[in-house]
């Protein structure tokens, strides 16, 4: 069973309680993994893209890359071709880069939830997302700090922000921030936040932030991983989601340095491809 859960806030209180009578999933349908987590960075080029498969057969996919081509490629290596379902999208924030291959998904493949910040974009490819998502039933849920995901037991996307209505708000501000927690292993994904926004979590979380695996902010660029998050997550690992020789120069120097100052052993989908982590609840293992 996949649900919804308020820990703490007023917030959507109401979409919390309708939520909370979540579909029930099938359980003789879901595929068993031996109690294994596995967490999917994409190689969708200039973007970003997450898909997360439980223990239990839920399943969630964190952004959509700039197109549906190259995200159903990818998808295609981590799903079997007969599953044509996953239970939650998330947008962590509505440009392009983000949602491009969204469209596409929705084409393909049965969607339960549709978790986004709220911020609006008012571009072609967001507006096909959002009328797909209409046409389709897709039941659309603001991300509100404090709002639990429950992907199976013990397997929990708690997000971190927005913890207010973001409207106003640039879309990476805005952006999604959340962290996965099976057992003793968590992740720290952080869409496309920035500087402004990582010192704030840092104020309001410190140590909670702690976590093995961080998705670098906004692929690598100078505008994301101060140094007041990267202490308090103290990452094993960070992956970096980009291009190869993209335009905008990410990675960016000075962020792979900080990353390295810190300890911080580094993976990019440019360099290596797709990049899969695998959970018992104790032990990671990075699978090539």
């Amino acid at each position: 069973m996949l649900h919804i859960e308020r820990t703490y806030g007023k917030y959507f209180l109401l979409a919390a309680l309708l939520i909370a009578n979540y579909y029930l999933w099938s359980v003789v349908v879901a595929q068993q993994s031996d109690g294994i987590l596995m967490v999917a960075f994409l190689d969708v080029g200039q973007g970003d893209a997450a898909f997360i498969e439980a223990p239990n057969g839920n399943q969630m996919l964190i952004d959509g890359g700039p197109s549906g081509q190259a995200l159903l490629r990818e998808l295609s290596n981590v799903m079997p071709f007969y599953d044509r379902s996953i239970d939650v999208l998330v947008i962590t924030n509505p440009d392009k880069d983000h949602v491009g291959g969204f469209p596409d998904i929705l084409k393909h493949y049965d969607v339960h939830y549709l978790l986004e910040p709220g911020v609006l974009r008012e571009t072609a490819v967001y507006t096909t997302l959002v009328s797909l998502v209409e046409s389709k039933g897709v039941e659309r849920v603001f991300a509100r700090r404090g709002m639990r995901i429950v992907l199976g037991e013990d397997v929990f996307f708690d997000v971190l922000f927005p913890d207010r209505d973001p409207k106003g708000m640039t879309t990476n501000d805005a952006s999604i921030v959340a962290k996965l927690n099976y057992g003793e292993t968590s992740f720290l994904l952080t869409g496309d936040t920035t500087k402004k926004i990582e010192r704030y979590l840092a104020s309001m979380d410190g140590k909670d932030l702690d976590a093995d695996i961080l998705k670098v902010a906004h692929h690598g660029s100078k505008t994301s991983s101060d140094a007041a998050l990267l202490g308090f997550a103290s990452p094993a690992y960070a992956v970096i989601s980009s291009g190869k020789g993209n335009s905008y120069g990410h990675p960016h120097k000075e962020v792979v340095d900080r990353l390295i100052q810190f300890g911080v052993e580094i993976f990019e989908t440019a360099k290596i491809g797709t990049i899969i982590f695998q959970s018992d609840g104790t032990n990671l293992l990075h699978r090539k």
